[in-house]
């Protein structure tokens, strides 16, 4: 099975997404740290990106390795997470990571989080969620995270968003049959337990 948690940055989809997982017993992945893992790679490059994106080794699980290197910390930079922005703008680079999250995603039981999940990615996703929450809250949750100025953050995010959403190649949008979960009111128990139900109505509706 897999269940697919879209949505924009700051609507909590990795620390839902991990719960999920911990909770039903399922992998997790984090697609978006491979985008953050090859913008970090490319570093100042421009051009074939696609290619540094084939030629990543990365890693997922408690840690984040890039060629055998811990990257954990390093692709939450500031400077990493604008460049994965336009790095995942890229259709060549998103074509080179969806082959991998689909080769990992064909075996076992997975959470994955993502902009691109339940419509690109894995569009059979057996239970789509489309998390998001009001831009004044989403501000506030990464500036508390990361130490950052909420004003910059605001303005930054909402750059990042128009990015995201206006994209030719898997702009970010919610799946036609995705659940929407807004998560601005709600704690991460509440959250939890939307999703947790929907896998349990999903499994029973299963053939």
């Amino acid at each position: 099975m897999v269940v697919a948690i879209d949505g924009p940055a700051g609507a909590g989809k990795s620390s839902v997404a991990r719960a999920v997982a911990a909770r039903l017993g399922f992998t997790y992945l984090d697609t978006g740290a491979m985008y953050r893992a090859v913008a970090l790679a490319a570093g100042d490059r421009k051009d074939d990106l696609a290619a540094v994106a084939e030629a990543a080794d990365i890693r997922l699980g408690d840690r984040v390795l890039l060629d055998d290197r811990d990257v954990t910390d390093a692709i939450r930079s500031p400077e990493v997470t604008e460049r994965a922005s336009r790095v995942s703008a890229d259709p060549a680079v998103r074509a080179a990571l969806v082959r991998k999250q689909r080769a990992l995603l064909a075996d076992g039981d997975w959470v994955a989080e993502g902009r691109d999940i339940g419509t690109v990615v894995w569009p059979d996703a057996e239970v789509k969620v489309f998390l998001t929450a009001r831009p004044e809250v989403r501000a506030q949750r990464r500036a508390a995270q990361f130490g950052e100025d909420y004003e910059t953050v605001l303005a930054d995010q909402a750059v990042r968003d128009r990015r995201d959403m206006e994209r030719e190649h898997s702009p970010l949008a919610p799946a036609a049959d995705a659940v929407p979960v807004d998560t601005s009111d709600l704690d991460l128990d509440g959250v939890l337990e939307q999703i947790a139900t929907l896998v349990v109505e999903a499994r029973e509706l299963a053939p």
